[in-house]
């Protein structure tokens, strides 16, 4: 997946969804209450939980929640 179109997935993250990952090697994470980081210079996928900064590999991401 590239991540111009993660970026355009990730956009129905509004703060009150969560947001679970799937990686290709099997591997997954949840962040709840998800929110895309707009996009800044170093170019990076990054989504927020108003605590913590997840910085996402768009090549290695096998599917996605949203809900």
């Amino acid at each position: 997946m590239t991540s111009e179109k993660l970026r355009l997935a990730f956009g129905e993250l509004n703060g009150q969804r969560d947001l679970r990952v799937e990686f290709d090697h099997a591997s997954n994470f949840i962040v709840k209450r998800a929110l895309l980081i707009p996009l800044e210079p170093d170019g990076l996928v990054k989504v927020t939980d108003g605590s913590h900064v997840y910085i996402v590999d768009a090549e290695r991401v096998a599917w996605v929640e949203i809900g």
